[in-house]
């Protein structure tokens, strides 16, 4: 690895004074992680020069690739305009053209949007929203969330309140509060459950929570759209409020623009994030429907207003990187490349990874896609290794525990598909039990 004038490595620099999410730093040296010198397209350079294929979308927020001109370009405009206003009580051109753009196509009724960074926080605000929505309608009693087992809904003290632990946060459990909770998706009696939960607890419930279709953070574990649409039907005969995560789902990944499309669900409720500025910066967005949005209305600074808002709420510079993406997906019919490189990387996994023994699942739904290992014993830390193994052939790829995750961009070609399962099926091969000795390298990329 070559070094500075100071005889140090980029490496050595990013160890002494960043200190990186999800990430044993004690250890993260070791780990050979990959740092960024630059990307283009599909692909990732680090600071040697080494080429990497983004099979991860960079955490799953990257849709159309990197440095997209036409995407760098509305970034320059808006820049000429002004980068960032409050939007506490004031307005700003481009994010209320970015507002209506989603207005018009999201599967929520008579939509307004409320902004923030990240999709934890869009998480947060729609539990806030929902709790005070009873409030200000005079209803007592409706303090409580129903969600379900396995789910993620991100980090902040509310969405691991709902979501179900996992990655560590069991040592926060003293400050998350107690939900009502359906079994997770790999339960076939799930949705059942989860109905007769709802008529149970409809007189104390604010909300449900649910990620449509695919339980990302959880192994990509898949339900079946016609029982999201049960369950939407269960929150409406019940008056109970449902709240939609689309952060990893939305804009495109599942092959329909939202998920809940697929499901044919109308949520009270949306959360957006992760690829709704193509990943060039933070933003994130909770959508609520009009009969939601009515409830906040009244009396300037009276109790009925939302007193909730972020600093970098609307940010101008994300908003217009937004909407160029909205009108690139249309114009580029990429959610038909979505549906056309599902396919065809459904029939190579099933044609190459599925038979070898040391898989135990794979799934896949629009470009969310997993490959759930079969170690013989615990501790062998088969994602890590497969994944650093896939590393070290270019392919950038991050497990989640013993499940390989598969998210290449949405614009990702066919040529770079044969790629992605080439690279996964040789990393799986060196993976296999007789390869693993204790003390192999690792790589890049590869913490769970």
């Amino acid at each position: 690895m070559a070094r500075m004038a100071d005889g140090r490595t980029w490496l050595e620099r990013d160890a002494a004074v960043v200190w990186h999410g999800f990430t044993q730093m004690a250890a993260y040296p070791d780990n050979a992680p990959v740092v960024v010198d630059r990307a283009e397209g599909h692909y990732l350079y680090d600071t040697e020069g080494t080429r990497y294929l983004d099979a991860i979308s960079s955490l799953w927020v990257t849709t159309l690739g990197h440095c997209v001109p036409e995407l760098d370009d509305a970034l320059r405009d808006q820049l000429a305009r002004g980068a960032h206003t409050t939007l506490l009580g004031n307005g700003n051109r481009t994010t209320v053209e970015l507002a209506e753009a989603l207005a018009r196509v999201v599967p929520v009724d008579d939509a307004h949007v409320l902004f923030a960074g990240d999709g934890a926080s869009a998480v947060e605000q729609a539990l806030k929203i929902a709790f005070q929505y009873w409030v200000n309608r005079g209803v007592t009693g409706r303090t409580r969330f129903l969600g379900f087992g396995d789910a993620y809904h991100g980090d902040t003290i509310g969405a691991l309140s709902v979501g179900d632990g996992g990655f560590g946060t069991d040592l926060f459990d003293p400050l998350r509060f107690p939900v009502v909770r359906a079994p997770g998706f790999t339960d076939p009696q799930c949705f059942d459950r989860a109905v007769a939960l709802v008529a149970a607890h409809a007189a104390e419930l604010a909300a449900v929570i649910v990620e449509p279709v695919v339980q990302g953070a959880a192994g990509m574990h898949l339900a079946d759209p016609a029982d999201l649409h049960r369950l939407a039907r269960a929150c409406a005969e019940h008056d109970v409020l449902l709240i939609c995560d689309e952060v990893a789902t939305g804009f495109g990944r599942t092959g329909t623009l939202f998920a809940s499309e697929q499901c044919g669900i109308r949520p009270d409720l949306l959360c957006l994030g992760k690829g709704l500025t193509a990943g060039y910066l933070a933003m994130s967005a909770t959508v609520a429907s009009g009969r939601v949005y009515d409830a906040f209305l009244g009396e300037d600074l009276g109790p009925h207003t939302l007193y909730h808002g972020h600093s970098y709420s609307g940010n101008a510079l994300a908003a217009a990187v937004a909407l160029r993406h909205l009108e690139l997906i249309d114009a580029w019919d990429v959610l038909a490349n979505v549906r056309a490189r599902s396919e065809e990387l459904r029939g190579l996994l099933a044609d190459r990874i599925e038979p070898l023994p040391q898989v135990r699942e794979v799934r896949l739904h629009g470009l969310m896609g997993g490959v759930e290992l079969a170690p013989p014993g615990p501790g062998l830390r088969w994602g890590r290794r497969v994944c650093a193994a896939a590393v070290r052939r270019g392919v950038l790829l991050r497990p989640l525990g013993d499940v390989v995750v598969l998210m290449p961009p949405l614009t990702v070609t066919s040529g770079e598909i044969h790629e992605i399962v080439r690279v996964l099926t040789e990393a799986l091969t060196e993976g296999a039990p007789e390869a693993l000795t204790e003390g192999a390298p690792e790589a890049a990329g590869a913490t769970s």
